[in-house]
């Protein structure tokens, strides 16, 4: 590919960092304050001020001057808390460049947004100034994180015990009935869908649909209005800000995280020809990635690519993190196709790009979690356990491997009489995907997943062998055709009592597989209630009862939630489930879990029970390496066949027996706890888990 900069440098942390850069969008200052905006390519650019209560009553239009590195600023008394403004550009016309002097443009740096009518935006000039009360970030070890991964709309629109004006809020997520739900379940850390300042595409709104999920960033510093409180929209964007700061305060105080899905790949200005709201206006050719003749490289899907290869874009997302890091007090974020953010100049993806190492190297940012979403859909785009050190990232390759074991599996076991593969693909996720990610990254590198918001719901992936997506718009052409799931018997909503059974034995083995294995688990916010989207695996274009929390409960989604509660439970009190390393066979090493494998017969695992399918049952020991823990040895047998099967406890020197904590063949979780001996036979129900704590 041709590089779209190729009279320029490539960037460099230092080059990134550069002073000149500093302090871009408003500072306030004696008097007034100062505005700094980036384009390198500009012939001239002006702020703009507009009347508080008429955003079209211009009141000022002043010029700013160039500085260094592209940079242009102006000080001005208009400039003050609450200001309404705007700025444009004026530049060439020819080689890519989209500079129109008569557009308002939103100021990149913008905290602030207000509307004047479809597409018609005002930046505003906000203070950040706020009472954090003393409260601290939880900073809770990445080995003890639970991600629970929900919509700031979606999680509290319907709670009974919210307030009706708090629904669907900032205020509403942040409420005591929320947050009795959040500790009551045992998650320590929200990760909330975008709540950056988005727009819904025009074909949607055509379509008298939505952009729900929130992945068409108009700026990268401003809140989502539209999830605050009717108070606080109407008092304006400081009172907006307020309450994202007042929800993060009120989970902070209850000991819970919170990380942000951040869309920093692309931007909500579509292809040529869409919307110029902000940085195409500004500089086209710096902040997005193009062919020489103008073209967008699109590697997001989306009609455009920020071009992180540029100073001014990575400089951009890096200055977006640290403010919404330390002035908004964010404990993490996920980054979305963050493959894109990792592409040079040549749009060839680097895990040694300047930006990702900056925001992992950045003392602003020290002790932020960092998941990367490993991809893009660009040449190349596939890279999940390529990140460098200090990331996490989504790991797909774990989320098929369960979904073929406990669903694709059996079903094509029930066709052909035998299972497509064994049991040791599986077992490598368990154990934390050594084979995906370095020795030095160590498990903790891998976020498991089964679900997301982008797909299936745990009920949907047992309840439908395919997608029932009509109601999108597009004829079903969108969202995913292989979802590795099985309907065990009919489509959809059955009466069938055994379906039913299997359909929820099904959902507590893909929990219990989630929740046990080595990693950072994240649940989809409902699949601890068993939620449908009634066969919808991309709900994006729903803001309804459709994509929002039902918290109305039949019993049986009871027992599942009581399954996560325990599994949740188990999890926290076992350091062998939860390994920070990898352990080593030449050394010991500490927070790693030593991990011996057995079959049904309590003998060690052979070559050829690893790869037989006819035989898919594994008795998985994992015995912690004390470092700040004490010494912990846990037993999980799972079974993967529809025959049940006689498991024989392995003996292990220094093993006196064996308590029972958890079975996925029980419809509500036992609260006894029963002990058996090593070379006890533990009669096994088809397709199950059993875990023990080793005494």
């Amino acid at each position: 590919m041709v590089s779209t900069n190729p009279t320029s440098a490539a960037p460099t942390a230092n080059t990134i960092l550069d002073p000149a850069l500093d302090d871009l969008g408003v500072r306030f200052g004696d008097g007034g304050g100062t505005l700094r905006v980036w384009s390198r390519d500009a012939d001239s650019v002006e702020l703009v001020t507009f009347d508080e209560g008429d955003l079209d009553w211009r009141t000022a239009s002043v010029p700013l001057e160039r500085q260094a590195r592209g940079v242009w600023q102006v000080d001005s008394e208009l400039l003050h808390p609450g200001a309404r403004y705007a700025v444009r550009a004026t530049g060439p016309q020819t080689g890519g460049h989209a500079f129109n002097p008569g557009t308002l443009l939103i100021e990149p740096y913008s905290r602030g947004l207000v509307s004047g009518g479809f597409g018609d935006w005002r930046s505003v000039a906000v203070r950040s100034d706020f009472d954090w009360g003393g409260v601290q970030k939880p900073a809770i070890p990445l080995d003890r994180t639970v991600l629970y991964e929900g919509h700031v709309k979606g999680l509290s629109k319907r709670h009974p015990g919210v307030p009706t004006a708090l629904h669907g809020t900032y205020a509403g997520l942040a409420h005591p009935a929320m947050i009795e739900h959040f500790l009551s379940l045992g998650i320590t850390t929200i990760e909330l869908l975008p709540i950056h300042v988005f727009a819904s595409e025009p074909r949607l709104l055509q379509l008298g649909l939505s952009n729900y999920w929130g992945y068409n960033t108009l700026n990268f510093f401003t809140p989502h209005p539209d999830y605050a409180t009717e108070a606080a929209r109407r008092e304006g964007p400081e009172a907006v800000l307020r309450e994202v700061k007042g929800m993060v305060k009120l989970l902070h105080e209850a000991g819970l995280e919170v990380v942000l899905d951040v869309v920093y790949n692309h931007t909500a200005e579509e292809g040529l020809g869409g919307p110029r709201t902000s940085l195409r206006g500004l500089d086209n050719r710096g902040y997005y990635r193009q062919t020489a003749d103008g073209s967008y490289i699109d590697v997001t899907g989306c009609g455009n690519a920020l071009d992180t290869s540029t100073d001014a874009a990575a400089r951009l997302v890096l200055d977006s993190l640290r403010y919404w890091a330390n002035d908004v007090q964010i404990d993490g974020f996920r980054f979305d196709l963050a493959a894109t953010l990792g592409r040079d100049a040549e749009h060839t993806f680097t895990p040694d790009h300047p930006l990702l190492r900056a925001i992992v190297d950045d003392p602003a940012l020290a002790g932020v979690k960092k998941i990367a979403e490993p991809w893009d859909v660009g040449m190349g785009g596939w890279q999940t356990g390529n990140f460098g050190e200090g990331w996490s990232e989504w790991n797909d390759r774990y989320r098929d491997r369960v979904r073929n074991f406990w669903l694709s599996d059996v079903d094509y076991a029930r066709r052909a009489s035998t299972a497509p593969v064994g049991i040791g693909g599986l077992a490598h996720r368990l154990a934390g995907s050594a084979q995906t990610f370095s020795e030095t990254r160590g498990p903790l590198a891998s976020v498991n997943f089964v679900t997301a918001h982008d797909g299936f719901t745990l009920r949907d992936l047992v309840s439908y062998d395919v997608k029932h997506n009509l109601g999108n718009g597009e004829q079903g052409r969108d969202g995913a055709d292989t979802n590795r799931s099985f309907n065990h018997g009919t489509e959809g909503a059955t009466s069938d009592a055994r379906i039913l059974a299997t359909r929820r034995k099904a959902m507590r083995n893909l929990l219990g597989t989630l929740l046990l294995s080595a990693g950072v688990p994240m649940i989809t916010a409902g699949d601890e209630f068993g939620r449908t989207q009634r066969g919808n695996n991309n709900a994006y274009c729903h803001d309804s009862p459709l994509t929002w929390l039902s918290w109305q409960h039949e019993p049986w989604q009871r027992d599942l939630f009581a399954h996560v509660q325990r599994l949740l439970q188990v999890r926290r009190e076992n350091p062998a489930l939860r390994p920070s390393r990898f352990a080593r066979e030449d050394a010991p090493t500490p927070s790693a879990s030593v991990m011996h494998w057995f079959d049904e017969n309590g003998h060690t695992m052979s070559d050829e029970r690893w790869t037989n399918p006819a035989h898919r049952t594994l008795q998985y020991v994992a015995a912690s390496t004390p470092e700040v823990e004490d010494f912990n040895r846990i037993l999980l047998i799972v079974h993967g066949n529809e025959t049940p099967v006689d498991v024989t406890l392995p003996t292990i020197d220094g093993v006196s027996g064996y308590v029972a904590l958890w079975s996925s063949a029980e419809d509500a979780p036992s609260p006894d706890e029963p002990v058996f001996a090593p070379g006890d036979i533990v009669p096994t129900g088809p397709t199950s888990m059993r875990l023990f704590r080793a005494i």
